[in-house]
């Protein structure tokens, strides 16, 4: 492809500097989505409820929702493994009662006609939980440290924690009830230690489920493993773990990156450029090997110039599973918009939340791909970055952490 005029390849793929760390991954936005689906009614959305008990937390192969909240708490001092179980039998109980769109110990009544609206609290552990609770042995092998990256811009005070909440929800009033209650439930055994806020598409914004697009305009999602594919269950949850790591079976681990995309660098490309760095077309995400949105990625198709349809270092060639051994995660991510930054740059970009089996075999594995090698990384900053260990779903008397907690 020739440039515009006036304007070098260098410069337009080193506009943003020349650092930050890929990671959307080929996609990240939409969750999964069945195409051909019908979109339901919008008379159904407030009255949608996701059972809050089940083999897997809610929250991971939910269909993404309108918007949805990430925080994490750490145990105040003092508060050990007992303080640790009652705060999880409370959370669990307060979304139990709210993902059934009724109102928790304590309500305020902020949320109270607004019905279930499909909301989702899915719980996690951080390791810095593990020490404090004296259940160092417990920790699961797969809860590494997430590795440095090379254009990594992290801020520790927006990492890391002992416990992680994701909330998510198709009317915005009902997940931030979700997350009040669940703050107010912790008080005297955990604080907040960060909160982020995003948003995906609102309940019938289109006729049927569509890919979603991002921030940068590109549809976003487009690829991700569906619950129906072949070896879905074995790439995103745990099923062998076990003596002491028994508590995992059922789970997955979250890989929880803010990554802000550098939009006015990116709005200066040419569309044809934008597709060229991504790899597919801007209109309608088709790859640019050919075909439409769903076609796979044809990585050996070359363009009528004889040079490679799909550029060795356009995003979906460096992310594809093929160009990784065949790692494969779950992305379930919100775009997020947090005004302006001093320096007057939209500070907006994606929540970007990857669900696997294993972290190291999953994200890490793709990201130590993608940094440095991923056209796409002059564009994005990874500004924070966290592992959490997420159990399976809560037995109708139980809650969420109880084979941990009570072994």
């Amino acid at each position: 492809m020739t440039a515009p005029k006036g304007i070098t390849r260098r410069r337009l793929l080193g506009t943003a500097g020349g650092a930050g760390a890929a990671g959307l991954a080929a996609g990240g936005l939409a969750g999964y989505r069945r195409p051909g689906d019908a979109e339901k009614p919008l008379t159904t959305v407030g009255a949608t409820a996701v059972p809050f008990h089940g083999r897997h937390q809610a929250g991971i192969t939910t269909p993404l929702q309108a918007c949805g909240h990430l925080a994490a708490f750490d145990l105040r001092p003092g508060a050990g493994r007992a303080a640790a179980a009652a705060l999880l039998r409370r959370w669990s109980a307060a979304a139990e009662a709210m993902a059934a769109g009724r109102p928790p110990a304590g309500d305020d009544q902020v949320a109270r006609d607004a019905g279930p609206s499909s909301l989702t609290v899915t719980f996690g552990f951080g390791r810095s939980f593990f020490g404090k609770t004296g259940l160092a042995g417990r920790m699961p092998d797969a809860l590494v440290e997430m590795p440095p990256f090379s254009a990594d811009a992290l801020d520790p005070a927006r990492g890391g924690g002992d416990l992680w909440v994701q909330v998510g929800a198709d009317d915005p009033l009902v997940a931030v009830h979700a997350l009040r209650m669940l703050e107010k439930g912790a008080a005297g055994t955990a604080e907040v230690r960060w909160m982020m806020s995003g948003f995906g598409r609102a309940r019938g914004a289109t006729g049927r489920p569509m890919t979603i697009r991002n921030l940068m305009g590109q549809l976003d999602g487009t690829g991700n493993p569906d619950p129906s594919d072949p070896g879905f269950d074995r790439a995103v949850f745990v099923a062998d773990a076990e003596g002491p790591h028994a508590w995992m079976n059922g789970g997955s681990y979250a890989v929880v990156r803010r990554i802000r995309m550098l939009l006015d660098a990116w709005e200066r490309l040419p569309a044809a450029w934008q597709e060229r760095v991504i790899g597919r077309r801007k209109s309608d995400g088709a790859p640019l090997s050919g075909g439409t949105e769903e076609t796979p990625v044809d990585l050996a198709a070359f363009g009528p110039d004889g040079a490679l349809a799909i550029a060795g270092d356009a995003h979906v060639r460096v992310a594809a599973p093929a160009s990784n051994g065949g790692a494969t995660m779950l992305r379930r991510s919100f775009s997020y918009h947090d005004g302006r930054r001093p320096d007057g740059a939209p500070d907006a970009g994606l929540l970007f939340v990857a669900w696997q089996a294993d972290p190291t075999a999953g994200f890490i594995q793709v990201q130590r791909k993608l940094d440095g090698a991923d056209g796409l990384t002059r564009f994005l900053r990874h500004e924070s970055s966290a592992i959490f260990a997420v159990p399976g779903g809560a037995r109708p008397d139980g809650y969420v952490g109880q084979a941990l907690l009570e072994a």
